[in-house]
């Protein structure tokens, strides 16, 4: 018996890296996992398939379920509609761990107006368009948990401005979720800091406030240990 036997997740951005982790160990807990991601560069250029459906076929080759999802979740129709396909494919939706982002990195003062949009639409505007369609049949559920991908450098980063509005408005969004009685939680992938200096102290002031899991190793483990405090309850 897998933790998450007969649950059903939606995992965005999942074709590389952080989301792919994440997507292939919800799969190997035995949930049902919807693959979602554009196949865009990182900087959120062009379409592929490929990222989302390779990982697809490496989680049915090693017996799991999973589909493939090609649209944007900048896109609040695309959103929902990937919220959907997971509850026609499967009855349901147990959970959502959005991963999508892209980088378009530059100082405030040489950043354009669409370099600052771009982000903020994966990131934040991304967060909502997904959580918004999912909290609705979570509701009627009256069960489901959610996790988003917050960062460090939510705390500031210089180069990275829409960014870093995006992750802090991540970590806002959570915390008002959190106070509405949904299960959701926030993880800050991050690291480099050596533990006991000014930086790190403000970080864990901040999670604490904030109820943030922060991650050094692993995202891929830390939010298999978030599903197992909170999606299996």
């Amino acid at each position: 018996m897998g933790m998450l036997d007969g649950k059903t997740a939606l995992v965005t951005g999942a074709g590389r890296g952080i989301g792919r982790g994440i997507a292939i160990a919800l799969a190997a807990a035995g949930a049902k996992v919807v693959v979602n991601d554009l196949g865009a560069s990182l900087s959120g250029e062009g379409v592929e398939k490929a990222p989302a459906q390779t990982v697809v076929d490496e989680i049915v080759k090693y017996g799991g379920t999973a589909k493939a999802n090609f649209g944007s979740v900048s896109d609040f129709g695309q959103a929902a509609a990937m919220v959907q396909e997971v509850i026609d494919s499967w009855g349901r939706i147990d959970i959502v761990v959005h991963v999508a982002g892209i980088l378009r990195d530059r100082m405030i003062f040489n950043m354009t107006e669409d370099e600052w949009d771009a982000v903020i639409n994966v990131h934040l505007k991304g967060m909502f368009n997904v959580v918004r369609a999912a909290s609705v049949s979570m509701r009627e559920q009256k069960s489901g948990r959610i996790i988003s991908m917050s960062s460090v450098s939510a705390l500031g980063a210089p180069g990275q401005p829409n960014y870093a509005a995006a992750k802090a408005g991540i970590s806002a969004k959570r915390t008002i979720s959190a106070q509405r009685k949904r299960r959701t939680t926030a993880i800050r992938p991050g690291g480099g800091k050596a533990p006991g200096s000014a930086f790190s102290a403000l970080r864990q002031r901040m999670n604490s406030s904030v109820g943030l899991i922060e991650s050094r190793p692993t995202s891929a483990k830390v939010a298999i240990f978030a599903q197992k405090k909170w999606l299996c309850a």
